[in-house]
């Protein structure tokens, strides 16, 4: 076979400036190209969604408070990982996503860039630094941060009872309807309600102002409503009164909410041997908080007026204890 009469005389200077001028026309635009598809694959949410399996979740994150992030940002696979998706959605078409069993599909680590450190992509990007609550349960327990956050596809932020997952049998008791962290708090490194968390409802509008400008993320995102706090019986505890600790210390909402005469005895064992309480509490089977009123406690000689003529002439209380 004859070669052409080109190849054996060779190209001339204007074809091979045509053929680089082609070469490099190739080379630009194949990675033009390449780098368009690299970028769409790993940039563009949409991407995901050319897996039809991937449309529930791409709705819900279109939704989310993520709604602006990229994918990929959160999510992270090694080459290996990736060609093994690929072979397994070409071998099996798989019909759902497969169970995670265990496995955890966004670390804490990617989590930690924009939540813990100042990321300047994302400076809205709520702030754990001073979470009492995030130090007990990933620094000190090592929970990851998605057993709470995301653990429904896409929704950040935890259901109201999400704590009931790890805290079996704690239901509330007498508050149907409230969350979690409408009563556990950062403000306190057990995380147990302060005083002033239980005030939020049960105390005045100066309190709740207060709490709401401490910014703790349980007010921030946990605040119960109106109706709720329009309906909580409202308490006044005077700065003098007696016994001032913390509401839990009587009231167990995860057992019994109001507690009994039984739960003053347990802290005053002795006190049914001074003065008349023997005869009011065991003999006439007084309730304590019959005599003393809650959360001021005192009987006072402008109360006994009131309390005590009720079953008897006016004494002075003075006189009851001796």
């Amino acid at each position: 076979m004859k070669k052409p009469q080109w190849v054996k005389e060779g190209l001339t200077l204007k074809g091979k400036i045509i053929t680089v001028v082609l070469l490099l026309v190739v080379i630009i635009g194949g990675s033009v190209v390449a780098f368009k598809f690299y970028n769409f694959t790993q940039n563009n949410p949409k991407f995901c969604i050319s897996c039809h399996l991937m449309q529930p979740a791409y709705n819900a994150w279109s939704k989310s408070k993520h709604k602006g992030i990229n994918c990929h940002s959160c999510h992270h696979l090694s080459i290996p990982e990736q060609n093994r998706l690929l072979i397994t959605f070409i071998l099996h078409s798989p019909k759902t996503v497969p169970p995670l069993h265990g496995r955890i599909i966004v670390p804490w680590k990617f989590c930690y860039k924009c939540h813990w450190e100042n990321n300047k992509k994302y400076p809205e990007a709520k702030k754990i630094n001073n979470s009492r609550m995030h130090a007990k349960h990933y620094f000190m327990e090592r929970i990851e941060c998605s057993k709470c956050h995301g653990y429904i596809l896409h929704e950040f932020l935890p259901g109201a009872r999400f704590c009931l997952r790890c805290h079996k049998g704690k239901k509330v008791h007498g508050m149907k309807g409230f969350a979690c962290l409408n009563c556990h708090t950062d403000r306190t490194v057990n995380l147990l309600p302060g005083r002033k968390k239980c005030l939020f409802c049960h105390g005045n509008e100066q309190i709740r102002k207060e709490l709401i400008a401490g910014g703790t993320l349980d007010v921030q995102f946990f605040r119960p409503s109106k109706e709720t706090i329009k309906k909580a019986p409202k308490i006044h505890v005077p700065a003098g009164a007696p016994m001032q600790f913390h509401c839990y210390e009587c009231h167990k909402p995860h057992t019994k909410l109001m507690p009994g005469a039984g739960k003053c005895l347990s802290c005053h064992r002795d006190i049914i041997l001074t003065g008349k309480h023997g005869l009011h509490v065991q003999t006439m089977g007084l309730a304590c908080i019959y005599c003393h009123k809650p959360h001021s406690w005192k009987v006072t000689k402008k109360e006994a007026k009131s309390v005590c003529t009720t079953c008897h002439g006016y004494k002075d209380p003075l006189q009851f204890i001796k």
